[in-house]
């Protein structure tokens, strides 16, 4: 899972993910595709190719003697979840979406993914596997909740009304309604 989603390898897995259905994306000529990926230097570009193929990200398919890129579905869920993170602050409508989870021990790689995304949509840990927020997941969000089967394990709620949600207010910093 690429750390920062401004990094090479989250650009080109957001590029593969874009276009990659439509035109595969030839590197035998890295630096056209290193201008699309944001300036990033051959040497650089070439690393960020290895580890997404190490990761199993991608796959490099042969065509008439040229490399392609090819995302894999484990690269699409990597790209959806880079998506996923990204926070659009709207003004508060006054009800609270609470997200709880019960995903077995087998699967812990995937809670602490759930959780990571969680926290990156401005989400808090009101209890062990109950996350709070004054705003909605992001559409990427939800996306990446159902490809990954992860839907399968959580309930996402908005609440109306809440008994004395002072200290949720306090918490998120936000104004009363």
């Amino acid at each position: 899972m690429p750390r920062k989603p401004n990094s090479i390898t989250s650009r080109i897995l957001s590029i593969l993910s874009e276009i990659g259905e439509m035109m595969p994306m030839p590197f035998e000529t890295p630096y056209t595709y290193i201008k699309r990926a944001g300036h990033f230097s051959h040497p650089q570009y070439h690393r960020a190719v290895r580890d997404l193929k190490k990761r199993k990200a991608v796959e490099i398919s042969r065509r008439q003697g040229k490399g392609f890129l090819n995302l894999t579905k484990k690269g699409e869920l990597e790209a959806l979840l880079s998506r996923a993170r990204l926070i659009t602050a709207k003004p508060w409508d006054g009800k609270w979406r609470v997200v709880i989870f019960d995903i077995p021990e087998q699967a812990r790689d995937k809670r602490d993914r759930l959780r990571l995304l969680l926290k990156h949509n401005g989400f808090k840990k009101l209890q062990a596997s109950v996350f709070v927020s004054p705003f909605a997941l992001n559409r990427a969000a939800i996306e990446y909740l159902r490809k990954s089967g992860l839907i399968n394990f959580i309930r996402v709620l908005r609440v109306d009304e809440c008994d004395d949600d002072r200290d949720l207010q306090k918490m998120f910093r936000l104004k009363s309604k």
